[in-house]
């Protein structure tokens, strides 16, 4: 077989399609963030990223900057492999505390990545569960996803955010097998929110294990940032609270919470965690420092909530279509591949803004987007350029408007 001629043909594919991944290649100011340097085969250029998931620029707060350097000069570079082999650094046990603390938890356990810490975790549990279903919400992440199937459990994937589907399917179980609801507070392609407390209701009535998915909401949520859990007083209800510390908190990361036996449980039985080197101290140190902070002030979280509206209302204006959700993320809807390639593309070239299609398999084909999250470090002025742009980029696409007056 002729294996690179395999390779090339699906990728050609891809481009056709228009849902190839082009990287873009940036480098962040520090301090000056959401400004960037695009290099690109024509040299260099100054822009300004719209996509970013470091929705509240705590990648350049000074406390967490300050943090690294002090970690980084008082251990050096690296943990030193496993953290059973090498032992575990201070900054990692100070920042599982501080995690555990945010969530109301007993104890909370890091690890490497949110795509890792979902893999490890609820691979390990319904798998070690005996005979274990896990429930998943249709609109679960790949992550989530990938580490149910590593179980090897059933599976039973409810329609997304239906009440009504996930207690029929609870209810068709034995009551006494090990369940797990499996879900999401805000889903990051379309930026709806999940009914937490009528699922932890649902699940508690059929004995079920809850694990919710805060990735898009840790920091950004609740009067210290531990999520839509905490904002609607919840957190005690579920089982399990994931996480990263690679979006609002900056750095890089991921975690679960939830008591001490449980964390122990995945301490010890996940292979994801055991036979993985540790974050560095350096950037467990940043992630504390972003997590502390934002747990005593309300300022980030007030201005990101106030420059969404904006942007919200600044499309609405001009017709521009974005689903309508109670969260931070906009999706400007394109429905086709190419002229959402074609719109990124100009954004960079012509206007300076980086904001990176969303086509399939991230999303079904014919929901192509754009996804936008705004942060508190964007200015008037980058709005401005951001709506201006759009807007004449949709003229010059064709592409449908909706009414103004239906705002």
């Amino acid at each position: 077989m002729d294996y690179d001629g395999f390779f090339s043909a699906e990728l050609e594919a891809l481009k056709d399609e228009g849902n190839y991944r082009w990287f873009a290649e940036l480098e962040r100011k520090r301090g000056a963030f959401p400004r960037a340097v695009n290099r690109h085969e024509g040299g260099t250029r100054d822009i300004t990223v719209w996509c970013s998931n470091d929705y509240l620029g705590m990648g350049q707060h000074p406390d967490v900057l300050a943090a690294m350097h002090d970690a980084l000069d008082a251990t050096g570079a690296g943990a030193g492999g496993t953290r059973n082999i090498s032992g575990t650094t201070h900054a990692h046990v100070a920042l599982e505390a501080e995690l555990a603390d945010l969530h109301g938890k007993e104890a909370a356990l890091l690890f490497t990545s949110g795509y890792v810490s979902n893999w490890a975790a609820l691979g390990t549990l319904a798998a070690r569960l005996p005979g274990c279903v896990v429930l998943s919400d249709a609109g679960n992440h790949a992550s989530m996803i990938e580490g149910i199937r590593h179980s090897r459990a059933q599976k039973l994937i409810w329609k997304h955010n239906d009440l009504v589907d996930l207690e029929a399917k609870l209810a068709a179980l034995p009551a006494d097998c090990p369940k797990i609801v499996a879900f999401e507070s805000v889903y990051s392609m379309e930026g709806d929110i999940a009914p937490i407390e009528a699922i932890c209701d649902i699940a508690d009535r059929f004995g079920a294990m809850t694990y919710l998915d805060e990735v898009h909401a840790v920091g950004l949520y609740g009067p210290r940032g531990g999520g839509i859990a905490e904002r609607e007083g919840l957190m005690d209800r579920l089982t399990v609270i994931e996480g990263t510390l690679g979006k609002a908190f900056g750095v890089m990361g991921g975690y679960i919470a939830g008591s001490a036996a449980l964390v122990d449980f995945v301490r010890s039985f996940a292979s994801g965690f055991i036979f993985t080197t540790a974050l560095p101290p350096a950037v467990a140190a940043g992630a504390c420092a972003a997590v502390r902070h934002l747990k005593q002030s309300e300022r980030e979280r007030a201005q990101h909530q106030a420059r969404v509206a904006d942007v919200r209302a600044r499309l609405d204006a001009l017709g521009i279509p974005h689903l309508d959700n109670d969260s931070h993320i906009i999706p400007v809807m394109v429905g086709d591949p190419v002229k959402c390639r074609f719109i990124s593309d100009r954004l960079m070239a012509d206007h300076g803004i980086y904001l990176q299609p969303i086509n399939y398999p991230t999303v079904p084909k014919g929901t192509e987007r754009l996804r936008i999250t705004p942060s508190p470090v964007h200015g008037p002025a980058e709005v401005d350029r951001l709506v201006d742009a759009l807007g004449d980029l949709w003229a010059q696409c064709q592409l449908a408007r909706r009414p103004v007056a239906a705002q």
